[in-house]
């Protein structure tokens, strides 16, 4: 097809024209400006926005999110996670992957406050059960553990933020503690 020989070699014009950040074994990172409408649809919870999508060269054009989790600015941090899980449970999200290396840090453009970023939903799924949600909290607890050793004090905000702003913060901190119990990190059950 013509159009979509076409589509490729602009879209290869455009890649040689910005900058090569990473190649991993799946795929390149780039970083450049790209002009186009975004649509908005409804979330609840931050993502990076995606610009565009073509599925005839696999690219996807997302927004650029730099920032990472640093020690010193973790105890704010654990109530926004806290709260964001949350709201991304009451919808019946479920992350599946949830460590801090898949939360990043994004400058409010209103407010100046930082925004949370949530990424890599690779593994995520829709689920009601509370031992799932349950799950995500312990696997976010112990990757938040092992990414910042000597932080349970800290981390101990981002369960309470959580129960304060969940609409069934009970069901789910009542698993949390059989899951942290039990020690597994993924529901066996099918």
């Amino acid at each position: 097809n013509m159009a979509v020989e076409a589509n490729s070699v602009a879209l290869l014009q455009f890649l040689n024209k910005i900058e090569l950040m990473k190649q991993g074994a799946r795929a390149r990172v780039y970083r450049g400006r790209f002009w186009a409408k975004v649509l908005s649809i409804l979330r609840c919870i931050s993502a990076p926005v995606v610009y565009f999508v073509n599925y005839t060269s696999h690219c996807i054009f997302l927004e650029d999110i730099v920032g990472y989790i640093t020690f010193d600015r973790l105890e704010p941090l654990a109530r926004k996670m806290g709260q964001i899980l949350a709201k991304m449970h009451d919808e019946d999200v479920v992350h599946g992957d949830l460590t801090t290396s898949n939360v990043l840090l994004k400058a409010g453009a209103q407010s100046g406050e930082t925004e949370l970023v949530f990424i890599d939903f690779g593994l995520s799924y829709i689920s009601a059960l509370p031992e799932d949600k349950g799950v995500d909290v312990y696997v976010l607890e112990k990757g938040f553990l092992s990414t910042h050793p000597n932080t349970e004090v800290l981390f101990e905000k981002l369960p309470k933020a959580y129960a304060a702003s969940s609409k069934k913060p009970h069901a789910v901190v009542n698993k949390l503690d059989k899951v942290r119990v039990s020690g597994r990190k993924r529901s066996m059950v099918c």
